[in-house]
């Protein structure tokens, strides 16, 4: 199982950032050990002092591909969840500084949060996909899934031209802006709509 993860997907994130709107998905990768056990909590890691959390819509992928028309994207998914993306911002830095690959601060163990899947017919709305984020109750961040710049099908097909999509792959779809710092007895929930999908505390 593959842990597809694509940055920068949402403008406003990319600005909060200082970070350049592309014009090809960037795509990294997450490890299957990077997935946080659902009967724990996240431990902050000893190597960062500024862990973000990054809420983002994941599609499971249904069935095998490569090479996918985006017209026939739609196919290779049904169902969907909210993730955490969390991220080392301090070692992500200290890695872009030197041009490096930015796995150890994306892909450390627990750093990818997975809710509850549920399948796309339930959405009111497949079109615009409403996702937020609440720390300690109060609502951290708000995301459309139109408002993203590359669109699920379309990530899924230019994707599929460099690796083969397998039953089981999660695709992490990007963040919208308000990503920010976690500490310790932090309680985060993630909600597709008014569902809540995922909670996580963190120790």
């Amino acid at each position: 199982m593959k842990i597809i993860c694509v940055g920068r997907n949402y403008s406003e994130h990319a600005r909060e950032l200082n970070n350049p709107v592309n014009e090809t998905p960037v795509i990294f990768m997450k490890p299957d050990s990077s997935i946080l056990d659902r009967r724990l909590p996240f431990f902050l890691p000893d190597f960062s002092n500024d862990i973000h959390y990054e809420a983002e819509l994941v599609i499971k992928i249904n069935r095998l591909g490569k090479h996918i028309d985006e017209k026939f994207a739609h196919k290779y998914y049904d169902e969907l969840t909210l993730g955490i993306d969390f991220t080392a911002r301090d070692k992500q830095s200290e890695l872009k500084s030197k041009g490096l690959p930015w796995e150890l601060a994306k892909g450390f163990d627990g750093s990818a949060v997975v809710g509850d899947f549920i399948p796309f017919n339930e959405l009111s709305n497949s079109e615009e996909i409403l996702f937020s984020l609440k720390k300690n109750g109060e609502t951290v961040q708000n995301g459309n899934s139109r408002d993203m710049i590359f669109s699920i099908d379309y990530i899924i097909s230019y994707v599929s031209m460099y690796f083969t999509l397998k039953k089981g792959d999660l695709i992490f779809t990007g963040t919208p802006a308000g990503v920010g710092k976690v500490a310790k007895d932090d309680a985060l929930e993630g909600f597709i709509g008014d569902k809540s999908l995922l909670k996580v505390k963190i120790k």
